[in-house]
């Protein structure tokens, strides 16, 4: 079953979801794109999970919200909201991760924490969360009063511009800063609770402040470097949290022989539909990996591979741009940052808060770093 959800579905998924009649939850935005006859009404939806365990995947975590009114009290909605509440995640798996400082509190009491008790350098994110919406590293106490009136100003833009299940604005987790590099993977627990990596990502920033999620880059290197490492562990948390049937996306940080995960996205794999990169990577439909509960043969996949850097990057709006005041967007241009790209999809601007998704391919990282550096004002104009 797959919940299709604002903001935004591929071709590719929906040409998947043709290809192999896979069932879709009848909703106003699924019914944009789908046949009637592969609509499934909520009461079946709901039936074929209580009855028949049925797999659930969405493209969006504003699907949540369906799953939390109807599948109440089912191991689905369970494992979703472990995910979704980053404390509770943090204490489940505490005992991966027993010296781990974090901390769970109010936006108010935010401000009457005392920043002695801190461990800096940190990091401030809602406890639920969405993309970098409320993320802030925080280096010392000096830059913590400042933060908090960034956050504050930041809150009231986005109030309402998603559910409460997908970001949580009154209740924040305060947790230290994990050095190394950060990382992300898609990935699926089956029915014995044991982990199927489709893609792992590295996942590049600007500075230390950058917390975007503008680019990421997967490549046979990486692959070779941590799949099994990053097996390992995800098969301890799928231990400790006794998670089956259930797709996902973890961030995670790696400092040498130390991995320790940052947040686990539930029932979804990258978002805006960016996991179609392994297509174009590997050959590999995520999709029908997940649903079919397919395994890559990775030994034989990476025997084929080639050595470049496949990558995604989105073209944000910047946050002080008016969308209404936007003439046109400069594609070309921005473009011509991209010397080897794959696939384009332009995205509706006026609704959105990128333009553009595109999947590439170079040999060198330096095109990635360049694209982190770009100023998204010079590609957009206002009247």
């Amino acid at each position: 079953m797959i919940l299709l959800e604002e903001p935004y579905v591929s071709d590719f998924l929906i040409d998947t979801i043709q290809k192999n009649s896979f069932n879709v939850l009848q909703n106003d935005f699924a019914c944009q794109y789908m046949l009637e006859n592969q609509l499934i009404p909520s009461s079946l939806a709901v039936k074929s999970y209580t009855d028949n365990n049925e797999l659930f995947y969405t493209n969006s975590e504003n699907a949540i919200g369906w799953i939390s009114k109807n599948l109440s009290g089912t191991k689905l909605a369970a494992m979703i909201d472990l995910c979704k509440n980053k404390a509770a995640f943090r204490r489940k798996i505490r005992p991966l991760y027993p010296d781990y400082f974090f901390e769970e509190c109010t936006f108010q009491q935010l401000r009457t924490l005392d920043t002695a008790t801190l461990k800096f350098p940190l990091i401030l994110k809602p406890s639920v969360g969405f993309l970098s919406f409320g993320v802030y590293p925080v280096k010392n106490a000096e830059e913590w009063a400042a933060t908090l009136n960034t956050l504050a100003l930041e809150i009231e833009k986005i109030r309402g511009v998603f559910p409460d299940e997908v970001v949580d604005i009154n209740n924040f987790i305060v947790e230290e800063l994990i050095d190394g590099e950060e990382f992300a993977i898609d990935a699926y627990f089956d029915g014995n609770g044991k982990s199927t990596i489709l893609n792992i990502f590295k996942h590049p920033f600007f500075n230390e402040k950058d917390v975007s999620d503008r680019a990421y880059y997967t490549s046979k290197a990486i692959i070779e470097t941590y799949l099994e490492p990053f097996q390992s562990i995800l098969d301890k948390i799928g231990k400790t949290l006794d998670f089956q049937n259930f797709p996902f996306h973890l961030e995670l940080r790696v400092n040498g022989n130390k991995i320790i995960p940052i947040e686990m996205n539930p029932l979804r794999f990258c978002g805006w539909c960016i996991t179609d990169i392994a297509q174009h990577a590997w050959g590999i439909n995520v999709y029908e990996y997940y649903f079919k509960q397919l395994k890559p043969d990775w030994k034989q996949i990476l025997s084929h591979a080639d050595d470049e850097l496949y990558y995604f990057t989105m073209a944000e709006v910047p946050s002080d741009i008016e969308k209404e005041a936007i003439t046109h967007i400069d594609f070309g241009n921005y473009l011509q940052h991209i010397k080897n790209p794959l696939e384009v999809r332009k995205i509706d601007h006026t609704t959105k808060p990128v333009f553009a998704i595109v999947f590439a391919k170079t040999p060198s990282v330096d095109e990635i770093k360049n694209i982190l550096r770009l100023d998204m004002h010079r590609f957009i104009f206002l009247v």
